[in-house]
């Protein structure tokens, strides 16, 4: 198995490649740098570097949202083109699934988050049940408090991570005290190559078919639904 993994949903910009059960390059960058432009020579760098031909790709993986209404459809464009023209199928893996990987070995909940303005996030919650690390809540945008609230019934810890929480972190500590558990600066980027040893084993779906999650419409969209309505 050779697959590809692009993450383009939030500032981060990932590219990684997996070979069988080996993560043989990964590429990750955090700036305020234009993701369409940057994205498919660093996708061509990669597979230069590590020796694998676009046509022996067997899969495309991408984080296919929540996140940057742009970011998100850059990534899952160049996805699924690059699917449709190899013929081959892609997979999508959540992207706040992604950021909670970083935290899969800490003993106690896991609550990735992106700022979703207005006081909202996007988050949900994860954790390991009988060993296995998975989503414990589903994701959701929400407003911060009405997740705190719900946060706090559960005694466990939480550690949050997301390279956003510094917006909520002041909130967060007032609301839950010494139950919230923040994650060190290398843990908040979401790693591409996390993103494909998630998504190698995941449904393969037909690139035609294949949507991204934004959990929410775009505020212009959503606001043409309504006056469509009237």
């Amino acid at each position: 198995m050779k697959a590809l993994a692009i993450d383009t949903s939030n500032l981060v910009m990932g590219v990684s490649v997996i070979v069988d059960d080996r993560i043989v390059g990964e590429l990750t960058t955090n700036m305020k740098k234009n993701h369409s432009v940057r994205l498919m020579p660093a996708i061509e760098n990669l597979l230069q570097e590590v020796d694998v031909k676009p046509n022996e790709l067997d899969k495309i993986i991408v984080a296919k949202g929540p996140g940057s209404y742009t970011g998100v459809r850059i990534g899952v464009s160049v996805a699924k083109t690059m699917a449709w023209s190899l013929n081959i199928p892609v997979t999508g893996v959540s992207s706040l699934e992604v950021v909670a990987r970083n935290g899969k070995y800490f003993d106690g909940l896991v609550c990735p988050l992106f700022d979703g303005r207005r006081g909202q996030i996007y988050t949900g919650l994860y954790g390991n049940i009988d060993g296995v690390f998975q989503m414990v809540q589903e994701e959701r945008i929400i407003q911060l408090t009405d997740w705190i609230d719900i946060l706090k019934e559960d005694a466990k810890r939480v550690l949050f991570l997301g390279n956003d929480l510094p917006l909520h972190q002041e909130k967060i500590v007032e609301l839950m005290g010494d139950k919230a558990i923040f994650g060190q600066i290398a843990d908040h980027n979401p790693r591409s190559s996390e993103l494909a040893a998630l998504g190698v084993s995941r449904e393969n779906e037909d690139p035609h078919a294949f949507t991204p999650s934004y959990l929410q419409l775009a505020e212009a969209e959503a606001k043409w639904i309504a006056n469509q309505k009237k």
